[in-house]
């Protein structure tokens, strides 16, 4: 049987014992915050700058007096910039406020309604990102081609979303991530539309390397009972992809032998 201690996964250079990347926004308050993520067992946590105080509005709650630094890998994100612009700066400030802090996760959106992602406006912005020293990990719609594109540009990761950010839909496009797992030269992990416990183990089951997620555990009718089953759906949905599914049939199969048998 595999477990986590020899399936890490590996982002820039670094290893990590959970496949599960959690979100740090709409609980209600500081205290959910932090149990909800403790249930998880997840290492790497993103933050939205442009939203959470992590030293720029001093006098506020620091959301890291609750996740510290040496306890978690921050990865500060770019949620609500809508221009490649905006995206490079708010990256620019989450380094300077975290000591030189490279990990960065990046998304550029198109429109408020359905918040899928610019792809041009986060194509220029990686490229500026990625030639500035930062290890890029990018979100971006479900595009073989694009998340090609993205890993020769030199993201750390691709991170295609599963359905529109807070949705709760479940992989819509199962095919599609398959395709971009099959080409995959960076971990691939999907990022934004899973529900519950069920969607994640689906998307591990596609190959990704991992998932990242906030909504569907902080919008829980009990977050941290729903953080816990996230952690336990991604273990078995990354067992169940290394052990490989059986084939799918259109007819039943007798499941006990069929020689032998008493007349």
């Amino acid at each position: 049987m595999t477990d986590s201690s020899n399936d890490p996964l590996v982002i820039a250079g670094v290893e990590y014992t959970s496949r599960l990347l959690v979100g740090t926004g709409k609980y209600k308050d500081m205290d959910e915050t932090r149990q909800a993520i403790e249930a998880s067992g997840a290492e790497i946590i993103t933050i939205a700058i442009r939203r959470t105080n992590i030293g720029q509005n001093p006098g506020e709650e620091n959301i890291l007096d609750v996740l510290p630094p040496e306890k978690y890998t921050i990865l500060p994100n770019t949620a609500g910039c809508y221009t490649a612009k905006d995206a490079v700066r708010t990256c620019m400030l989450a380094r300077e406020l975290l000591d030189g802090h490279q990990l960065c996760k990046l998304e550029v959106l198109g429109d408020e309604k359905t918040l899928y992602p610019d792809m041009p406006a986060t194509m220029d912005a990686a490229e500026i990102l990625v030639k500035d020293g930062f290890q890029v990990m990018v979100y971006m719609n479900d595009d073989p081609i694009l998340a090609k594109r993205l890993a020769e540009m030199g993201c750390v990761a691709v991170m295609p979303l599963a359905a529109p950010i807070g949705s709760g839909l479940g992989v819509r496009n199962p095919h599609n991530i398959r395709f971009i797992v099959e080409e995959a030269t960076v971990p691939i992990l999907v990022d934004a539309g899973v529900g519950t416990a069920s969607d994640a183990a689906v998307a591990m089951e596609l190959g990704v390397d991992g998932v990242l997620m906030n909504t569907a555990i902080a919008a829980a009718n009990k977050p941290v009972l729903m953080a816990a089953a996230m952690n336990k759906a991604v273990k078995a949905g990354r067992e169940a992809w290394l052990a490989g599914r059986m084939p799918r049939k259109a007819y039943a199969s007798a499941s006990s032998p069929e020689t032998g048998l008493i007349d």
